[in-house]
C-alpha cells in the first residue's frame, strides 16, 4: 500500500520543497499538486521534478475544461521527461462556479469529455498521427471550423514512458463507471471504509467488466487526516473547517456534488443541516454538526493500534494508497507522522 499527500493550494513554493524531500526520504509514494483558481499546477511539478529523485508527482487535479486535450498530453509528457518518468496525470471536472465563472467556459459534458481526452492523451503519447473526430473534440479541426488548413499530425518528441498514468477524480455513478474503465487510479473523496465501497460497488464493478484486459488494475487513491499518537483525537476536528466547506458550501445550494455524496452516505438530515447553516453564514455551526462518527472512521487519527485497524480497513475497501492530510505543526512534525505511518502500512 502507498502513500500519498496533497500540496496545500495556498503553500509557499520554495519553502515547501525542502519539506517535501524529507517527506520522500520518509516513505512518501505520491505527491499531488492542486489546481483551484491559485497558481497553476505544472509550474510547480515542474520544479519538485528538478529537485526530487523518487516521489510520483501528480496533478490533483487539473480541470478538464482549462487546457486542450492535447496541451494535457504535451505536459504530462514534459513532466514525465524532466521527473525521469514519475509524473502522473490527474484530472477531473471540478465545478460549473469554477469552470464558468474563473475559466468563462460552458460546463458541459463532463464524461463524454473525459473519455474523449483520456483517448487523445494515449494516441499522443503513442507518438500516432493524431485524428480524433469526436462529440466534443475533432482534431485535426474540420475544414467547415477554420482556415482548412488542418492536418494529422504526431508529437516530435519521445516521452519517456508511452502510457504515462491517468488519475480521475470522480464522485457520481457514471463518471466513476466510466473511471473504473479508462482512467489507471480513481480518486474519490470523503472515502468512509464500510460504506464507501458499498456505495460504489456498482459502479466499479461495471465499469471494471468493460475495462480491457492489457492495463493494469486500477489504483483507489483515498484517506484523509492522518495523526499517530496518544491523546491525538481531538485533531480530527481540524478537518471540520474544509469538511463544512465542501458539504456546505461548494458549489449552489441546488448543485453541490459533495453535498450529495455525503447524504447518500447514511447523513441526510445532516448534509442538509450543514449546507443551510453554512449558506445562512454559520459557518462554525456547520462545522459542528459534521458526525463524530464520520470523522473517527473517515481519518487515520489516534494510538497505533487504532491507526493499524484503520489502515487495514482501507485497504480491505480496496484502497491500494492512502491520500492522507498529514498532521503536525512543523515539518519535522509532518515528516514523523510519514514515517510512522509507513511503518504501520508495512505491520498493517
Amino acid at each position: 500500500m502507498k502513500i500519498a499527500t496533497l500540496m496545500n493550494y495556498a503553500g509557499d513554493y520554495h519553502g515547501v520543497v525542502e519539506e517535501v524531500k524529507d517527506l520522500e526520504r520518509a516513505g512518501l509514494d505520491v505527491l499531488f499538486v492542486p489546481e483551484a483558481y491559485g497558481f497553476d499546477a505544472p509550474t510547480m511539478m515542474g520544479y519538485l521534478a528538478a529537485e526530487t529523485t523518487s516521489v510520483c508527482i501528480a496533478s490533483g487535479i487539473l480541470p478538464i475544461y482549462s487546457r486542450s486535450p492535447t496541451l494535457m498530453a504535451m505536459t504530462a509528457a514534459g513532466l514525465d521527461n524532466l521527473s525521469g518518468g514519475r509524473a502522473m496525470l490527474g484530472l477531473g471536472a471540478s465545478g460549473p462556479q469554477v469552470i464558468e465563472g474563473w475559466h468563462g467556459v460552458p460546463y458541459d459534458a463532463p464524461i463524454a469529455r473525459l473519455r474523449e481526452i483520456i483517448s487523445i492523451c494515449r494516441t499522443v503519447w503513442r507518438r500516432e498521427h493524431l485524428n480524433h473526430l469526436g462529440k466534443k473534440y475533432q482534431i485535426p479541426l474540420p475544414p467547415d471550423q477554420g482556415v482548412g488548413l488542418g492536418k494529422p499530425l504526431k508529437m516530435i518528441t519521445k516521452p519517456v514512458r508511452p502510457d504515462i498514468p491517468i488519475i480521475v477524480a470522480s464522485l457520481g455513478e457514471k463518471s466513476v463507471e466510466m473511471t473504473a474503465e479508462l482512467a489507471d487510479g480513481w480518486l474519490p473523496t470523503f472515502f468512509l471504509p464500510g460504506v464507501s465501497d458499498k456505495h460504489w460497488k456498482a459502479a466499479l464493478d461495471n465499469g471494471q467488466a468493460k475495462r480491457a484486459p492489457d492495463r493494469p488494475p486500477l489504483e483507489v487513491y483515498a484517506g484523509s487526516l492522518v495523526a499517530v499518537g496518544d491523546n491525538v483525537e481531538h485533531l480530527r476536528d481540524t478537518i471540520r473547517p474544509v469538511t463544512a466547506l465542501y458539504v456546505g458550501g461548494m458549489g449552489a445550494r441546488s448543485k453541490n456534488f459533495y453535498n450529495e455524496l455525503f447524504s447518500s452516505f447514511g447523513f441526510e438530515r445532516e448534509a442538509k443541516q450543514i449546507q443551510d447553516l453554512y449558506l445562512s453564514g454559520k459557518k462554525v455551526e456547520a462545522e459542528a454538526a459534521i458526525p463524530d462518527s464520520f470523522l473517527r472512521d473517515s481519518t487515520l487519527v489516534g494510538p497505533e493500534g487504532f491507526v493499524k485497524e484503520r489502515v487495514s480497513a482501507f485497504r480491505e475497501a480496496g484502497v491500494t494508497c492512502l491520500n492522507v492530510l498529514v498532521s503536525g505543526e512543523t515539518p519535522a512534525d509532518r515528516v514523523k507522522t510519514v514515517d510512522r505511518l509507513r511503518n504501520l502500512v508495512e505491520q498493517a
